[in-house]
């Protein structure tokens, strides 16, 4: 019997899990991870700290399954989009890690669309600063002693790659969130890569999702007991690796991600660009296939930061508001804490409560929490329907897909059913490791990556349906309004 791991590299933890026959769920471990935010807007890690959360992962999985991990035959990485990690000859990170995050680059992003103009129709996306290209001029404006000495330029989960494998190497869907890829060629450009004054040497070596990238570093199977070869797939960025967990490969499935940021995805047949709304479209961690998105830089993160700020955990404020809210809260909530993709790709607004009073409490400011995410779930929605798209139901994925008052605010917003699986809670990792098992078996991967049973259906609330088009439709009119004041 042969089992498969899958590694997601995220931004606040790295998670492993080992799957069996079946796919059954043999455990999972998560080891957390720091961001350091050196200036505002600005948001950026350490590399090295992706190595070690995912040595510590994987260990305590050795721990706990010492049996099922030494059957290992496939390995799949999933991680956090658009990090810029800048290496040097050697190898040796040159600076932190600037992450998908971070606004620094706003001014670099018009700099390269005016550099190259075909931009847009190559890539399927607007230059905004979260990706990796902008990042690199910035760089070479502000550090131009690192960026001479950048050798290399891989995203997260390929640095971890790199450790695993000993090569550099990237997949087509987390390649496309760079800016240098040609998303409908699923190619590098040289006309992209010029334009930020680098070329296909300082890239790695692309493969499909589904493609082995490598062999397990022989010092690392030793270490995890490993009994025979186990091959490293090519992977996907999170948001693929999400896809592909949920079985969303075919054209028109769907997912809404409530992690630390929030992603409203779905399958395309074809490469389908419209920059209209800021709607992202994207290589699909599968051969032959691409997706379109809309992007919400802080979901999760926004209950994360209202956590910090009360003294109180998440999982406790939530539970606070029961199953679902019986109607909208009093207060409103813009979640702009890092800026904004979807549909403003607005890298300098930030958040803001509308509406406190005196007797405004904890429960009131994390329901209006919830809702301004779904809110701007809700705005996501609209860009893809502009983009021609629409979206039926969707899986809920994520760690906020763990609240139920959520899952309901955001199945009444969107006027959609949310399926969640048993499996919900894995995300990215949980792909991974179905890429790796495809890798390692070379089976056919819309044959196998069909999507895990589902273990309940959050169907939309028709009364509170009306009452958040009513609230949605007020919520909509804070941001002009916010940005006109700062």
């Amino acid at each position: 019997m042969s089992t498969y791991l899958g590694i997601d590299v995220g931004t606040s933890s790295v998670k492993a899990v080992l799957i069996g026959d079946g796919e059954r769920l043999i455990g999972s471990a998560t080891a957390a991870l720091d961001v350091s935010r050196p200036r505002p807007g600005w948001s950026e890690q350490d590399p090295d700290t992706w190595i070690a959360a995912t040595a510590t992962a994987v260990d305590r999985l050795k721990a706990d399954h010492p049996a099922e991990l030494a059957a290992v035959a496939g390995i799949g990485l999933s991680g956090q989009m658009h990090g810029a990690t800048l290496l040097d000859a050697a190898d040796k990170p040159l600076r932190p890690a600037i992450l998908w995050n971070d606004g620094r680059s706003a001014a670099e992003c018009a700099e390269l669309e005016a550099r190259c103009p075909e931009l847009r129709a190559l890539t399927g996306n607007i230059a905004m600063p979260g990706f990796t290209a902008p990042k690199l001029v910035w760089t070479e404006k502000h550090e131009p002693e690192i960026f001479a000495r950048t050798a290399k330029v891989l995203l997260p989960k390929d640095y971890v790659r790199l450790w695993l494998t000993g090569e550099h190497v990237s997949d087509m869907s987390d390649s496309a969130g760079t800016l240098w890829l040609d998303v409908g060629a699923r190619a590098w450009s040289d006309r992209l890569l010029e334009a930020t004054r680098l070329d296909r040497s300082h890239m790695p070596r692309l493969v499909e999702g589904t493609e082995v990238s490598g062999d397990l570093r022989p010092e690392l199977a030793a270490r995890w007991g490993l009994a025979g070869r186990a091959v490293v797939a090519g992977g996907g960025g999170d948001n693929a690796a999400s896809a592909v967990g949920m079985g969303a490969v075919r054209p028109g499935v769907a997912f809404a991600s409530l992690g630390t940021s929030g992603v409203l995805f779905v399958s395309n047949a074809a490469f389908s660009p419209n920059t209209a709304g800021a709607v992202h479209a994207f290589c699909h961690a599968v051969p032959g296939t691409w997706h379109q998105m809309g992007v919400v830089l802080s979901a999760a993160a926004s209950l994360e930061w209202l956590s910090r700020t009360l003294g109180e955990a998440a999982p406790s404020l939530t539970g606070a508001l029961g199953d679902a809210p019986s109607a909208p809260a009093p207060v409103m909530f813009l979640p702009y804490l890092s800026g904004e993709r979807t549909p403003h790709n607005d890298a300098d607004i930030r958040g803001a409560f509308v509406g406190l009073a005196p007797e405004t409490d904890r429960r009131a400011l994390t329901q209006a929490v919830l809702e301004g995410v779904a809110f701007a779930f809700r705005d996501c929605l609209g860009a893809l329907n502009d983009a021609g798209t629409d979206v039926a139901r969707a899986f809920a994925v994520g760690g906020g897909s763990r609240s139920a008052a959520w899952l309901a605010i955001l199945a009444a917003v969107l006027d959609r059913p949310l399926d969640v699986t048993a499996e919900g809670d894995a995300g990215g990792a949980f792909g991974a490791a179905r890429l790796g098992r495809v890798a390692a078996t070379g089976e056919d991967p819309f044959e196998t990556l069909t999507p895990p049973p589902v273990a309940r259906t959050v169907e939309p609330d028709p009364s509170l349906v009306a009452a958040y088009a009513e609230r949605y439709a007020g919520w909509r009119r804070l941001y002009p309004a916010l940005k006109s004041a700062m």
